[in-house]
């Protein structure tokens, strides 16, 4: 992950929580999380989730509603996504390698509900800028950039995920996420064959281990830890 990422991350998350902590006070949960992404690009003719990437960054969490079950959550993250497979022929100049790396800074708004303080589930939606583009074919770069293309610079995508509590302000949470709008539409030209059309979406899951810093760790937990 490139460092420069990483303080755009740290700057956006310190102002969210300042400005924010000023109308809610003692009401915001800082958090840090970090994994992987394992994910596919549907309508590239590659299947499979095979290109792995990272996936981490930082969140604010704000619980409302007099249960206190319900919570929104704003996060900002570096995510890694594409698409990947090895070479499936032994000529050397269409062995069928393809490899598409897509680096992105994203933003998902989060609605989460938890039963207990040991699970929980949510769905919302992320935007996502692209910052970095690579693709190879048959082992060889191609001359896909940010600039030129073909990849749109922007990506929605709706979310879908379950965290489990795994110890006191640790959780290991589970994400799947898929583009909403699509990523780029490209022409497949096969020979032999007959030339056919495909837009490409982004189809990501996610494993990724959250720490919550200011947490109230439930009593019952921390009974049950000891």
């Amino acid at each position: 992950m490139p460092m420069r990422y990483f303080s755009y991350l740290l700057l956006a998350l310190s102002g969210l929580l300042l400005s924010v902590n000023d109308v809610y006070p003692q009401r915001i949960l800082g958090a840090v999380v970090a994994g992987m992404n394992m994910t596919q690009v549907d309508g590239d003719e590659v299947y499979g989730f095979r290109k792995y990437g990272f996936n981490g960054g930082a969140q604010a969490i704000v619980p409302f509603g007099k249960s206190g079950r319900w919570s929104a959550g704003l996060e900002i993250l570096f995510s890694q996504k594409g698409s990947y497979q090895k070479a499936q022929y032994a000529d050397s100049s269409q062995n069928g390698m393809y490899k598409l790396s897509l680096n992105y800074v994203e933003v998902p708004v989060m609605i989460n509900i938890s039963d207990r303080k040991v699970i929980s589930a949510g769905t919302g939606i992320s935007y996502g800028q692209l910052v970095g583009v690579k693709e190879w074919e048959h082992d060889r770069r191609t001359e896909t950039s940010l600039s030129g293309g073909p990849y749109a610079k922007n990506d929605l995508s709706w979310i879908g995920e379950v965290r489990f509590r795994i110890y006191k302000r640790f959780w290991l949470d589970l994400r799947y996420s898929y583009s909403l709008m699509k990523i780029r539409t490209r022409v497949f030209d096969p020979d032999p064959g007959e030339p056919f059309t495909r837009k490409q979406y982004n189809n990501a899951i996610s494993i990724r281990v959250q720490y919550i810093i200011n947490e109230p760790v439930p009593e019952r937990v921390r009974k049950q830890k000891k």
